[in-house]
């Protein structure tokens, strides 16, 4: 059998599997074509609460119809991060065939089984099969309030589902379940009556269950099925095109991008001009005559404290970088799309290994040119600066999962698979990436020359303390995208595929150049202070747009979802933690060179010896 066709733990070669797993969470499904009175195999999948998107079981878990040895079927690596667990069904359905009313199974649930229903339906449960890569949502149960006095409160299990399959030549093009014509099967605390079945008394109830299939001809293509399953609505709807927030970002843009050429270019060249009067002066006597950002040309360029943390820090942010523009890219090309389950998981996971050399380079190249001697500790530093967080978040947010017995929790060989990716691929390319960074890596170019004794800072005012400028170079990258902000938790903590990879892209460019913007406007007012500590002050002053997305994230998960629940809320802050890390990285990284570059540009410009 062939190494893609096997079942995801266990199946592949010890040799193939990580090549042979990557590669099955990138490829496209093959189209099937049917031909009459086929067999269209329906998968089940998974349970869970409605509104917590993260908690899921396996189906089987309930007390439901199945057969009696479970066949899985075999899954990509992005499907199992997803929480996909998909098991073939007793359904039978053959292509273009309807079935009206056909049995499935009749089972005798035990009073602690029917209160596992109860209790699941109460929680607003709902299942999800799989039929040729479309997913079919629907509700275990039906549950009723009415009245205040006196109050009823009804719970119904449904025992009957219509399944309506539209197709289009030998395609399937879409499929769905309906409960419309159907009466729910009552569930009594104590239930014992015939219902649905024979009743046999004793807290026990036999229920029978059925089904019904009908097909309809569509005229889409399967080319074009994805647009028939964005416009099912089982999950609330909350993408659209809102152009308006990137018309109000794009606009925010324009104005950062004129304060900064305009208003701070005619105040440079002011100050150009006040600075080069005097071409014969010595720079020793310009030193004791002017102030502002020239009088400290001798230590604006003195390195920084914590250079191997400093470096890592960048190296890291330019592979999110790189990691996020590839992502995005991908996406645009419509290498993802609704019908290939968690395709985007695994591309991150590949791409993150593979742009592990962006990171090593970029950190050993600079920590080399800023007189770095432990190369070696570098290199360990940036490999670790994000996988150790995110290895101790995923083993709380895992272990909770597990206790649970939620689907969310990672079999032990997808572990060891993600483990070895980075083992045997993501820190190999680090180091070889460090290695070659530390040996093409220059002098460090700086226009002027540095003291050996530091110059005293004079004292700040409060506006130019480094809380303040964090607090205004946080706020307006964050403001920039908090409409599109919205969108992406609604989608990520939520059931729908994000679609608008255009928007996403005009977005990600309008966070980038806020960040460089305002990066430069405070790197030059904190320059015209006299105080040439800007290295870790231009990469906290944006990177803390990181804070204010964890704050919003707590914001979005008390005010604007409904999830709720041990399971749900330590994935839900453990993986905010790491969004927060991730942008302050990134839009740190993004900062520091904006800075870097606005530096050398305005000191190259001065007359001095």
């Amino acid at each position: 059998m062939p190494c893609g066709l096997r079942h995801l733990w266990g199946g592949c070669p010890t040799t193939m599997g990580l090549c042979c797993l990557i590669v099955l969470g990138l490829l496209s499904r093959s189209v099937l074509g049917y031909k009459q009175g086929d067999n269209v195999t329906l998968f089940v999948n998974k349970v869970g609460p409605y509104h917590n998107p993260q908690e899921t079981y396996h189906f089987y878990t309930l007390p439901v119809c199945r057969p009696e040895k479970v066949h899985h079927k075999s899954l990509s690596l992005g499907e199992v991060l997803d929480g996909d667990r998909m098991a073939e069904s007793l359904y039978q359905i053959r292509f273009k065939e309807n079935v009206e009313k056909k049995t499935l199974c009749q089972l005798t649930l035990s009073e602690k089984q029917v209160d596992q229903l109860r209790e699941a339906i109460e929680e607003l449960y709902y299942f999800e099969f799989v039929l040729d890569d479309i997913p079919i949502w629907g509700f275990v149960g039906y549950i009723e309030e009415s009245g205040f006095l006196p109050h009823s409160h009804k719970v119904g299990l449904w025992t009957h589902l219509d399944f309506n399959i539209e197709f289009n030549g030998d395609s399937v093009i879409f499929a769905n379940v309906s409960v419309k014509d159907v009466k729910p099967v009552p569930l009594e605390e104590g239930a014992g009556a015939a219902v649905g079945g024979v009743g046999i008394g004793g807290g026990i109830l036999t229920v029978t269950h059925t089904y019904s299939v009908r097909w309809y001809e569509s005229p889409l293509t399967h080319m074009r099925r994805a647009e028939r399953l964005r416009d099912y609505s089982f999950f609330p709807k909350t993408l659209e095109i809102h152009w308006l927030s990137i018309i109000n970002s794009l606009v925010l843009v324009v104005l950062l991008l004129g304060f900064v050429i305009i208003i701070l270019m005619r105040v440079l060249k002011n100050d150009f001009a006040r600075y080069n009067m005097d071409e014969e002066g010595s720079c020793d006597d310009l030193d004791q005559g002017e102030n502002g950002w020239k009088i400290i040309h001798t230590d604006v360029f003195r390195f920084p404290p914590y250079k191997s943390l400093l470096c890592a820090v960048l190296g890291v942010g330019a592979q999110f970088l790189t990691l996020a523009t590839g992502i995005i890219l991908m996406a645009l090309l419509g290498m993802f799309n609704v019908h290939r389950h968690g395709a985007i998981n695994s591309a991150a996971i590949v791409l993150y290994a593979l742009t592990s050399c962006v990171s090593g380079y970029v950190s050993c190249s600079f920590y080399t040119k800023i007189n770095g001697q432990h190369w070696v500790w570098n290199i360990i530093l940036t490999s670790s600066l994000f996988s150790a967080p995110l290895f101790l978040t995923w083993s709380v947010v895992n272990s909770v999962h597990w206790f649970s017995g939620s689907t969310q929790a990672l079999p032990a060989t997808t572990v060891l698979l993600l483990l070895g990716t980075w083992i045997l691929v993501g820190f190999p390319l680090t180091v070889i990436g460090g290695i070659v960074g530390k040996n093409r890596a220059g002098h460090f170019q700086a226009p002027c020359r540095t003291r050996n004794i530091a110059r005293q800072i004079p004292p700040q005012p409060w506006y130019k303390h480094t809380a303040v400028h964090m607090a205004i170079g946080g706020f307006l990258p964050f403001s920039a995208i908090s409409v599109e902000l919205y969108y992406i938790f609604a989608t990520v903590w939520g059931r729908e595929h994000y679609t608008l990879y255009g928007i996403l892209l005009c977005v990600f460019a309008i966070l980038l150049s806020v960040g460089a913007c305002i990066s430069v406007a405070l790197t030059y007012f904190l320059l015209s202070g006299e105080d040439y500590r800007w290295w870790w002050r231009s990469v906290l002053s944006t990177g803390s747009t990181g804070l204010f997305i964890f704050v919003y994230s707590v914001f979005y998960y008390r005010n604007r979802s409904s999830m709720s629940g041990l399971v749900q809320s330590t994935e839900f802050f453990g993986y905010s933690l790491l969004t927060a890390l991730v942008f302050s990285l990134m839009l740190g990284s993004v900062s520091f060179w904006s800075s870097l570059a606005f530096i050398r540009y305005i000191y190259q410009s001065l007359k001095m010896d």
